[in-house]
């Protein structure tokens, strides 16, 4: 039966709080930010997102795996999640396209997780209470106290600069599928293989480059435009990238970011960040597009935020800027956009590997803004962007 064990072990959140059951994937122990995923899909996507760097996931859905693990849909060459937690491990891999069990998976990659009943339990509790750090533990012989001392001495999230521990090495290109239209520049922050790969689409060639890349390393390319990744960490550690915005900005080049990337556009333009209390991740939330009232159902995976007002447009160094999108949720800002220069982001997921596929068309905006640099475009609804 894929997935069982024997083994048992305990998730210890830095409150005090246990949750028992049984290991899951790799024995051992692990520590990181615990967080929860609302999708009941994209399981191998969500571990292979870069973004989730350092953080324990659980998952709300109650049972994880039936599709067990493929080779064409990884994010990343590995999966960066701390450590899993689910509530119902599937016991057999069924899909015509599955080569391993996502049991093995994990084992393969020294991924400790836990399967507990308690996953609506945890989740209600960092809801209230905030994401935290935790640790997962194979079989521990240590007082729950001194398992819980182990996790309070483990780093926190805040002041945490993790972009360049999952970005590139090296630049690479991402070819345009037929006949090129575009140059790109993505700065990778962590970026997901179906980011470029959605840009590649729409004929652009896309170069990845890493998350220290320079302005003058980005405008050397020189690109019709800049893509920002999403990525890990606080916004506000990451200077070197805000740096390098800057640069770009100075230059008028057009600009799309998201998730991470909206964080440092936001910062280049003067803006502070905050840490959210349990963040957004998943698939199913709800951003209202200001412009338009359009409201699409959006892949998240973030702990921070940007501050801006969101009465009104505001100054900033580059022109007028605005919020363009708000999460319907909480009336967190969901997205930014300039009004006097080629820029905007969004605090999402447009790619959207697994889905939902609503916002896709952010990356057409992205196309037209490097087609007429410095005019406006028009959205499917007719609207000035």
């Amino acid at each position: 039966m894929t997935g069982a064990t024997t083994a048992t072990a305990v998730l210890v959140l830095e409150d005090g709080r246990v949750f028992h059951g049984t290991a899951y994937g790799a024995e051992g122990e692990t520590f990181g930010e615990m967080v929860f995923s609302t999708g009941m899909t994209g399981y191998q996507e969500t571990l292979t997102d870069p973004s989730y760097h350092r953080q324990i996931v659980a998952m709300t859905a109650p049972h994880i795996g039936n599709t067990g693990v493929n080779d064409e849909d990884p994010e990343s060459s590995r999966i960066w999640a701390a450590g899993y937690v689910v509530r119902e491990p599937a016991r057999v891999a069924s899909n015509w396209r599955s080569r391993r069990s996502l049991d093995e998976e994990l084992r393969a990659q020294g991924v400790v997780g836990i399967a507990m009943p308690g996953t609506r339990a945890l989740t209600r509790h960092l809801r209230e209470r905030g994401a935290m750090r935790a640790g997962v533990f194979t079989a521990p012989t240590a007082p729950v106290e001194d398992l819980v001392g182990k996790v309070r001495e483990s780093p926190s999230m805040v002041g945490a600069d993790l972009a360049k521990e999952v970005s590139t090495r090296r630049p690479y290109v991402v070819p345009a599928h037929g006949k090129k239209r575009f140059t790109v520049a993505a700065v990778d922050l962590g970026i997901k293989a179906m980011t470029p790969y959605r840009m590649a689409e729409r004929g652009c060639e896309v170069h990845v480059l890493p998350a220290s890349a320079t302005a003058a390393d980005i405008l050397a390319l020189d690109p019709d435009g800049v893509f920002l990744s999403n990525g890990p960490g606080d916004p506000a550690t990451a200077d070197y990238a805000v740096e390098a915005v800057t640069g770009v900005l100075d230059a008028g080049m057009p600009v799309f970011g998201i998730c991470f990337g909206n964080q440092i556009l936001g910062r280049a333009l003067g803006l502070g960040t905050y840490k959210l209390r349990y963040g957004h991740r998943g698939v199913n939330q709800p951003v209202q597009d200001l412009r338009t009232g359009k409201v699409d159902i959006s892949a998240h995976n973030h702990g921070f935020a940007v501050q801006a007002p969101l009465d009104g447009p505001f100054d900033t160094p580059y022109g007028r800027a605005e919020v363009s999108h708000v999460n319907l949720n909480d009336d967190c800002v969901e997205g930014l956009r300039l009004l006097d220069h080629p820029a905007f982001s969004v605090q999402y997921h447009p790619e959207a590997a697994a889905g939902p596929h609503d916002a896709a068309r952010l990356f057409d905006e992205f196309c037209a803004l490097m087609a007429r640099p410095g005019t406006t475009v028009e959205t499917e609804a007719g609207k000035r962007v």
